[in-house]
């Protein structure tokens, strides 16, 4: 299939056969992004999501040669709170294993989830996130439209604080067993760390990698829905610089627009 590009409001879209092509493209934009950005001696802030939704996007970007990772300052949108790091649904171990192991990344800001003074970490990491100053974020939208781990319920557009201690919903919790990260919905954590919403709207360019079947509703309510918190994702709709890299089958329910 062709890939198609589009637009809705001030969001871009672009849809390709599948998953695979659509995580080539999205790595694509944000190495072109990582050069446009390496113009200076200082540092280049960049924020990554973690997921089933991101493996492709990660594998290729990672892949591709010369890239100024040496320069990267990179962070990570959320962990779970009380995971050992070890844990096989540890997004640090999660990053580890799919991006700073592949790359010579200058510096990498890890989440200490385990960790028994989440607010200090909250804290800490916050005052790093903002002296990198990052550019790029690459992201991903949950099944419940939640951005980071900012579900409806916890979704504030004006957050006040950069990074939170939030409540994970139950929807959200049973989209990380079918990912197949627990074996058990019991095993998932109800609280995470996650940067707010309002944080990620202040990064200049998003990347956002949306593939799969599991996602082609919370993709429809992005862009068809009214902007709220109900569907957190339907904010993109305000940022200036945000392209959607979808497949068919994310793109399924958007009005026969995957072909």
């Amino acid at each position: 299939m062709e890939t198609k590009h589009l637009e809705a409001g001030t969001i871009k879209l672009q849809i390709h056969a599948n998953k695979k092509a659509a995580g080539e493209a999205a790595a694509r934009a944000a190495a072109e992004a990582l050069r446009q950005l390496d113009h200076s001696e200082s540092g280049i802030g960049v924020v990554f999501a973690t997921g089933a939704s991101q493996l492709e996007t990660l594998h290729a970007l990672t892949s591709i040669p010369g890239l100024p990772w040496g320069k990267i300052q990179g962070f990570h949108l959320d962990e779970y709170l009380g995971m050992d790091e070890d844990h096989p649904a540890s997004f640090r171990r999660y990053l580890r294993e799919n991006l700073t192991r592949r790359v010579p990344m200058g510096e990498f800001f890890e989440i200490d989830g385990s960790s028994a003074d989440p607010d200090r970490v909250r804290r800490e990491y916050v005052q790093k996130l903002w002296a990198a100053d990052p550019q790029l974020c690459l992201l991903g939208i949950g099944e419940n439209g939640h951005l980071a781990f900012n579900d409806p319920a916890e979704a504030n557009f004006n957050d006040p604080d950069a990074m939170k201690v939030v409540t994970l919903d139950a929807e959200c919790r049973e989209q990380q067993l079918a990912e197949g990260w627990f074996k058990s919905l019991e095993e998932v954590p109800e609280r995470a760390l996650t940067l707010t919403i309002s944080t990620l709207l202040k990064i200049p360019k998003l990347i956002v990698s949306v593939p799969g079947a599991r996602k082609a509703q919370s993709v429809r309510r992005t862009l068809e829905e009214p902007i709220s918190t109900a569907c957190p994702a339907t904010i993109l709709r305000t940022h200036p610089d945000v392209t959607l890299y979808l497949d068919r089958d994310s793109a399924a329910q958007l009005n026969g627009l995957a072909g």
